[in-house]
């Protein structure tokens, strides 16, 4: 079974449609200034609607203010909401309560410590994205962990494999810890920020072989 391919950091109505076009099951917003792929709320809930239903569409957001929480959600209206920083459980589940999407959740893996220590999500987050531990910016940082951490590990979560993947390497990342999702960001661009059509093609096209 072909796993599920979530193009994250997209920010352009071509990319959006591109990624559709060429089979990406999900796609990725990311409302984070302090990255290069950050679109603003108006932007986010533009692509948002271009999307409709043919992608299932993460919002993303890093140590989000209850206020930028509250507006980013109202105006996108996301499928799913991504946490990619230092969010508790008790955030988590307080959105959870109050907004009608998935909360996925990024975890740096650092060691199988980080493993045990994500249990604490358990029922309450919908999907643990397994990414490289957190350098000074988190996500799309082009960095990949040790995928040997996820061997025979027995999830008890939905889950998924981000962190330094690119065409070359998803195939390998897939065989190697049988992830069911696998996102990119970083690794189908041509700059930071600047997505490219040639490598989203190439990205779908390897994670599916």
């Amino acid at each position: 079974m072909s796993p599920l391919v979530k193009i994250c950091g997209l920010s352009t109505p071509e990319t959006v449609d591109a990624a559709i076009k060429l089979g990406a099951t999900h796609i990725g917003l990311v409302h984070y200034e302090p990255s290069p792929r950050h679109v603003d709320v108006k932007t986010a809930a533009n692509l948002r609607k271009r999307a409709g239903p043919h992608v299932k569409v993460a919002l993303l957001l890093v140590n989000a203010s209850q206020q930028l929480t509250g507006e980013a959600l109202a105006a996108v209206r996301p499928d799913i909401i991504q946490f990619h920083g230092n969010e508790t459980p008790e955030w988590l589940a307080a959105v959870k309560r109050l907004v009608p999407a998935e909360i996925w959740k990024a975890v740096g893996l650092k060691d199988a410590g980080t493993l045990t220590r994500m249990q604490q999500y358990f029922g309450i987050a919908d999907r643990i994205l397994f990414d490289a531990p957190a350098a000074a910016l988190p996500g799309g940082t082009g960095t990949r962990f040790d995928w040997s951490l996820l061997k025979d590990h027995r999830h008890t979560m939905e889950w998924g494999v981000a962190g330094g993947l690119t065409p070359a390497n998803v195939a390998e990342a897939i065989a190697a810890t049988g992830a069911p999702l696998v996102d990119v960001s970083s690794g189908v661009e041509s700059a930071p920020g600047v997505k490219d059509v040639d490598k989203i093609a190439a990205f779908l096209k390897a994670a599916r072989s």
